[in-house]
């Protein structure tokens, strides 16, 4: 479920945990697509297993600003990697500088910005260590 900027819902989560910033937004992409999405943007580096292009109504697939192949597996979605993968992802996205300006000046533009993930673990993805590292600009 995702959080709105009025405050929190079942999945709120605070700095360490943060399911939203400002008009970033962060979302598993099998939830409904709503209006309230504003322009979704798939950062996984792969598409979503069983996932439609039609279904996931994204407006955007940034895959090159997803963690390398090297990180992801590393990481492998192991909790207690948490703050050692967000920094070395924060890491890359400094090198990246473009892909990261293009969610920038999709919020500019489009007021919301949801970003797209398809890991179980709605707290500690590369969606959610993306949303932490937007909010920081």
């Amino acid at each position: 479920m995702p959080v709105e900027a009025n405050g929190c819902q079942k999945n709120c989560v605070s700095e360490n945990n943060a399911k939203e910033s400002g008009m970033i937004k962060v979302k598993r992409i099998y939830e409904q697509p709503s209006k309230e999405d504003g322009f979704r943007v798939l950062v996984d580096r792969l598409w979503p297993r069983g996932m439609s292009k039609e279904k996931a109504k994204i407006d955007l697939w940034l895959r090159e600003i997803a963690p390398s192949n090297d990180l992801r597996n590393w990481f492998c979605h192991e909790q207690m990697k948490w703050d050692a993968f967000r920094k070395k992802y924060e890491e890359e996205l400094e090198t990246k500088g473009e892909l990261v300006q293009k969610v920038k000046q999709a919020e500019k533009e489009r007021g919301t910005v949801t970003l797209l993930y398809s890991a179980k673990d709605e707290k500690h993805n590369q969606a959610v260590a993306l949303m932490l590292f937007l909010k920081r600009l």
